[in-house]
């Protein structure tokens, strides 16, 4: 069977030149129902009020003690599946933690089908190289297939492995804790180590998203060429904005989301339509608060929605007009 592949851009946000402020926040709940659904609204109330409204659902943070207690990615081999020439192989070994490894040997274009339990499908690159990468399983339980495209002639594919598989999770946090393809690190990463530096400055989760926000929002510029000529099947790396100080949307998100999930708090990272735009953002579970999606300022009267990318690159009262109550948020896939 032949597929036509199509070109998914980011489009550029309404960004200026970073201003000088500086970002005291609070974190507000916005629970979100299941894969793919819609954000809430904020509430009011002082922070006291708010962090007594706790929902630890099980789990505790505890910043990591070294290197060693990484989460990371393996393809061990119990559970595999291959095409006829052997040049494509599945690996579902890990499917508990919320990952599938994959992996092509051949030097053609790779293009990557999963649907999820809710039919939805998400479609992933693979890059070349013969390497096994992780793709994440972020719908919950439930019966998922998978389809590997290998590109026989222009923009037209081929299916050369389609495999069916049934996904139980040790918890709902696992697929939001492992590094995968578009939120990529490894132990010898410098975003894991300047994880261990924040984590190490903070005494809670609340303090170590704060401390992994405000570094973001104050060290990485947005990339206003880069937003104009995003590349075809783009993937953030986080080491690489880390090490350049700029990047779009899908970086600041990606950046914010290893960050984040080195320090096992579990972050989804987000892609949707903020506006007209299409544009990433994350959500972060806090052990008092539950699944919070954006980042809250709190102005000692009211909460006010934020992303990482307006945040960094936007004037304040802007950024408030224009993130407003939420609505301009629409999730399509979460990471």
């Amino acid at each position: 069977m032949l597929m036509q592949m199509h070109e998914n851009r980011y489009v550029k946000l309404p960004a200026r030149r970073k201003t000088a402020f500086r970002l005291l926040f609070l974190l507000f709940a916005l629970l979100l129902s299941g894969c793919g659904g819609k954000p809430g609204s904020p509430g009011s109330g002082s922070a006291a009020e708010e962090s007594a409204d706790a929902s630890s659902g099980g789990y505790s943070w505890q910043p990591l003690a070294s290197s060693e207690d990484l989460l990371v990615t393996h393809a061990d081999g119990t559970k595999t599946f291959q095409n006829e020439d052997g040049s494509i192989v599945l690996d579902l070994s890990h499917t508990d933690n919320g990952y599938l490894m994959i992996k092509d040997t051949n030097d053609k274009s790779i293009q990557i089908q999963i649907t999820n339990p809710n039919g939805e499908m998400y479609p992933y690159p693979l890059k070349e190289g013969g390497e096994f990468e992780a793709l994440p399983l972020t719908c919950g339980d439930g019966d998922y297939s998978i389809k590997v495209l290998e590109n026989v002639s222009g923009d037209q594919y081929a299916v050369g492995l389609s495999q069916d598989f049934t996904v139980k999770l040790l918890d709902e946090f696992q697929p939001f804790l492992y590094p995968s393809q578009y939120v990529d690190y490894s132990a010898s990463s410098d975003v894991v180590k300047l994880g261990e530096k924040l984590a190490g400055e903070a005494k809670s989760d609340l303090e170590y998203v704060q401390n992994v926000y405000n570094y973001v929002i104050s060290n990485i510029f947005y990339d206003e060429q880069l937003a104009e000529s995003t590349p075809m099947n783009y993937i953030p790396e986080p080491d690489e904005t880390l090490s350049s100080g700029k990047g779009i949307c899908f970086d600041y998100a990606s950046l914010m989301t290893a960050l984040l999930r080195c320090e096992k708090v579990p972050t989804k990272l987000v892609t949707g339509y903020s506006g007209k735009a299409y544009h990433a953002w994350v959500s972060v579970y806090l052990e008092k608060r539950g699944w919070v999606d954006h980042i809250i300022f709190f102005d000692g009267k009211k909460w006010t929605l934020m992303d990482p990318t307006l945040g960094a690159n936007n004037d304040e009262k802007e950024v408030k007009k224009y993130v407003g109550d939420g609505s301009n948020y629409t999730e399509k896939y979460v990471y």
